[in-house]
This record gives C-alpha cells, structure tokens and sequence, in this order.
C-alpha cells in the first residue's frame, strides 16, 4: 500500500514523473511525444511494484452487426394462412367459353350439369376432371390443364364447338353431338347415331332436359 501511494504522489508531480521516467529536472519539452513519456513513467514505476502492470487493452474496431442470410429472419417464425380465395363463379367461366367458340350458352349449361353440376373440383372414379368432366387425353389434346376451372370449361366448350359442326348436317345432329360427348364420336358413327347404351341414352335424356330448362332462363 506504501509503494502504491508513493507511485500516485509520483506520478501526480511534474518531479515525480521526471523521476520515475529517467529524465533530467530541466523544464519540460513541449515536443515530446505523450505515448513516449507514458511508456517511460510506465516502465520505471514498475520498478517498485511487486506486481505487474496490466497491458493496455488494444482497441478494436466495431464491427458492423452481422447481416442475415439470404432466406434468414431475425423475428420469430410465424405461420400465415394465405388469403382465401375467391370462389370460382362457373356461370360466368361458361358465359366467356360460350361466346368465345360460338356456342349456345344454355348447351354449355346443359352439359356442365349433367357432368358434373358445376362442380370445378369433381373427379369421376374414371379419371374425368372438372366441370365439363374432360378425360386426361382430352386435355392434353387441347394442351390445357383440366383442374384449372376456365381451361376446362374452354376447352370442354371448344370440344363441342368442334362436335356440332361435325354432325350439323345431321338431322339429330344435337342428339350425336350431345352422345358423341359421352361416348365418343368414333362409336356415334359406328352406330349411325346415338349407341344403344343405356347410360349413353340416359345422359342424353338428361342434357336435352336441362337444355329445355336452361332455354326458359331457369337456372
């Protein structure tokens, strides 16, 4: 504690300093570089301490706060549920496809009804997708993706387009064309019109009577 207060007295002395540095008691020399006499007052105050002097502590430059990866996030992950969308309004998808390939809107109705009553999400146990019921081949043929809604009733739309002028010259030209939909327009021409299937002759039934309703604006 003795030899500590006599480096404090030292030290806070302008002789004191010049004693523990080795310098002369002349006047001092304004030129002097400070860090040189710290080191020297250091280096001779050391000299009566039974323990060392700790090393100054070597300043380091701050450094920038560490940016986050590309993909990273620095708040807490949080699960957000995408925004709902919209419901698909098929009449509308129907009105467009129908005017677009210049077929009756009432027919386009009709058939979406007996496929699958506007159901835009309907599979058929066969493999038939969507509203207008389109098989895989008959998407791919159109180069659409059958469980997008408006590609599926434009194309399913387009197909009957292509149906009616094949068997317009027919007198029961819409009674083919409406068979030629569920069956296959190589078996309608084998059999010289409507097959004599039971479920094809149902499914006629069934969409010229929705065709007679859809006519008188019901539904």
């Amino acid at each position: 504690m003795k030899l500590a207060a006599i480096g404090l007295f030292l030290l806070s002395s302008t002789v004191g300093y010049r004693i523990l540095a080795g310098w002369p008691a002349g006047p001092l020399n304004p030129t002097e570089s400070h860090n040189s006499k710290f080191g020297a007052v250091a280096a001779g105050f050391s000299k009566f301490l039974t323990f060392p002097l700790p090393k100054p502590v070597q300043a380091t430059a701050q450094q920038p706060d560490q940016q986050p990866q590309d993909g990273a996030c620095d708040q807490p992950y949080l699960a957000v549920a995408p925004p709902p969308q919209a419901p698909v309004d098929a009449h509308a998808l129907i009105r467009a496809a129908a005017q677009r390939h210049n077929v009756p809107v009432a027919f386009v109705k009709s058939i979406v009804a007996a496929e699958s009553n506007f159901d835009c999400d309907a599979v058929s146990p066969k493999g038939a997708i969507g509203p207008m019921q389109l098989m895989p081949e008959t998407a791919q043929e159109f180069g659409i993706d059958p469980m997008d809604p408006a590609q599926n009733i434009d194309a399913g739309t387009h197909y009957l387009r292509i149906l009616l002028d094949r068997y317009q010259r027919y007198q029961n030209g819409l009674k083919r064309t409406i068979a030629a939909y569920n069956a296959g327009p190589n078996v309608v021409d084998r059999y010289h019109g409507v097959p004599p299937f039971k479920e094809t002759r149902d499914y006629v039934h069934r969409v010229l009577a929705y065709l007679r309703q859809f006519r008188h604006g019901r539904g």
